[in-house]
């Protein structure tokens, strides 16, 4: 599953672009950063993903390994087979290692409130909003506003297809999961 090879330029494209490192428009804030607890959760998960990454006219693709359980949180990047980022999140710290060509611009901390919106329960996320901030939820599609922007749709496409749409940061990611056994 991994990416066709590409020049070093366009992996740091993509590290840019990557899960919510998009720069709002100027007199916007960022969507709130959630950290949730892992136990949260209220469920394991251990998941083998491919993102498809679209901002700014370009799309990239990168393999993710996900595994979460009442104690934690961790994620693997991989990219042309490689792993070039570890996040493990406790519920307090947030640890990460990287490639050291992986850019900083990548922002653990997006990368881990992406996967919460996604992933954890509405009413978990819903607690963790600052003011201003809503969450609507059905089982086909939450949206996050604030006030009356909608500044993120996440949609259910199917058991195994999501797709998180940060408009006022303008990337899309499409979510392809498969249950690691």
């Amino acid at each position: 599953m991994s990416a066709s090879a590409f020049p070093l330029r366009c992996v740091v494209l993509l590290a840019a672009l990557l899960l919510g490192c998009a720069t709002p428009p100027a007199g916007h804030r960022e969507a709130p950063l959630l950290r949730l607890a892992p136990a949260a959760l209220g469920r394991t998960l251990a998941l083998q993903q491919q993102l498809v990454v679209e901002a700014r006219g370009q799309t990239q693709r990168v393999d993710v390994l996900l595994e979460a359980d009442a104690d934690a949180v961790r994620l693997a990047l991989l990219n042309l087979g490689q792993t070039v980022a570890r996040l493990e999140w406790d519920g307090q710290q947030l640890q990460e290692t990287r490639a050291a060509w992986w850019p900083a611009e990548v922002r653990s901390e997006r990368i881990l409130s992406d996967l919460q919106l996604v992933w954890w329960p509405a009413d978990a996320v819903r607690a963790a909003l600052p003011a201003g901030w809503a969450l609507s939820a059905s089982p086909a599609q939450r949206e996050l506003v604030e006030g009356s922007e909608l500044v993120t749709v996440v949609r259910y496409l199917s058991p195994t297809l999501v797709e998180l749409d940060n408009r006022r940061a303008g990337y899309r990611l499409r979510i392809e999961s498969v249950p690691l056994n």
